[in-house]
């Protein structure tokens, strides 16, 4: 039953011995811990404003990402839309200048087929005189293959002309 109702004296040298204790960890033991835990909190803290920091940055950068992705979409489409306005362009100078090759080459064909038509007229024609006075000299000379026929042809000349 000692135990259970403590005297005096072992109060004292119990209480001295805890003071004591607590004198020398405080002097050497509790700044360094209270150190160590400071330390540690303002490293725990500085890395959550560097994870801070690094998020925002990584939003930051997201977003200037979303922005040139965006102005890179932006020019795709400006230069598609470019090249096909130039595709049409070059295609219906294409076609206008096919266009007009084609109207000169009918025109060109057309004076030629003119040209051709003409001259084969005038040969037509040529040949036509030539066989008109073929016939005619030969109709000529059957008629006025006597002498009695040739004065009477020159006698109805003269009075047709009178």
């Amino acid at each position: 039953m000692e135990l259970l109702t403590p005297s005096v004296g072992l109060i004292f040298w119990t209480g001295l011995i805890f003071v004591t204790l607590l004198i020398v960890l405080r002097a050497t033991a509790w700044k360094p811990v209270t150190k160590a835990l400071k330390d540690r909190e303002d490293s725990i803290t500085s890395a959550l404003e560097s994870a801070e920091a690094a998020r925002n940055e990584m939003a930051n950068l997201k977003a200037e990402n979303e922005v040139i992705l965006n102005q890179a979409r932006e020019e795709r489409s400006k230069i598609i839309k470019e090249a096909n306005d130039v595709k049409q362009n070059i295609i219906t100078e294409a076609k206008e200048k096919a266009r007009s090759e084609a109207e000169k080459m009918i025109e060109n064909a057309k004076t030629e087929i003119d040209n051709q038509k003409n001259a084969a007229m005038i040969e037509v024609k040529n040949q036509v005189a030539n066989l008109s006075l073929n016939v005619a000299e030969k109709i000529l000379r059957e008629q006025l293959a006597s002498q009695d026929a040739q004065e009477k042809h020159i006698e109805s000349l003269l009075e047709e002309v009178k």
